[in-house]
């Protein structure tokens, strides 16, 4: 792994199950006890090591860069992959076209519409692999859950209990290796490197909470508060 750690946060998303509140502000700078979503993040990953950040956005994305900026507040780099207004690329294909930015070194990839305590500096992907995934228990909107890990810490596509994806991973550039420019989902890309034995994984016991709905998020600032 290189010295410099790379990370990307996913902030493209529309957001509609947020609406009215996404309306006239993108998701990641609605505000948690008082700061933005998303800033959260960059202070945990400026915590653990991370100094290059890449953010992607496409609904009302300015505003992201103009409240982020370079990110020299939290000391880090900040390198935005533009979509574009109503063009937002999936996870997968938002990832694909960033990756000049996120280099050829394994990197760590945060949803932006999360809440967690996940420990991002243990975070690393072994030799070999493609993916390491973090896994939480099911939540009540994903009860059947994701993906299988196995006791030697193996994620397969199949198998019982499933656990639900966090939507937090590392991964090898090499993930994308046949990939094309467009829109694309990331979980077919899992699966295949599932099947193919290269995607490792770990629960996540801590705090985590999907903030899809203005529910949950004035759940969260309760609980924050």
């Amino acid at each position: 792994m290189s010295e410099e750690r790379t990370a990307m946060i996913l902030a493209a998303g529309r957001g509609e199950r947020m609406r009215p509140l996404t309306d006239h502000t993108p998701k990641p700078l609605l505000e948690v006890a008082g700061k933005p979503l998303i800033v959260w993040h960059i202070e945990r990953l400026a915590g653990a090591g991370f100094r290059r950040l890449v953010i992607n956005h496409a609904h009302l994305g300015g505003q992201i860069e103009q409240r982020l900026g370079n990110g020299a507040r939290w000391g880090v780099s900040i390198y935005y992959s533009a979509e574009g207004e109503g063009k937002a690329l999936e996870t997968g294909g938002g990832i694909f076209r960033a990756l000049p930015l996120l280099g050829e070194s394994p990197f760590l990839v945060v949803n932006g519409d999360i809440w967690c305590d996940v420990d991002f500096f243990s975070l690393q992907l072994a030799d070999g692999d493609l993916a390491h995934l973090v896994l939480v228990g099911n939540p009540s909107h994903n009860p059947s859950g994701d993906f299988f890990l196995d006791p030697a810490g193996r994620v397969h596509d199949q198998g019982e209990p499933c656990l639900t994806f966090s939507g937090i991973g590392m991964y090898h550039p090499g993930l994308f290796a046949t990939c094309e420019a467009g829109a694309f989902p990331l979980a077919p890309l899992l699966r295949s490197a599932m099947q193919a034995g290269k995607v490792s994984g770990e629960h996540h016991f801590g705090s985590w909470l999907d903030i899809g709905t203005p529910e949950r998020l004035q759940y969260l600032n309760r609980q924050l508060a």
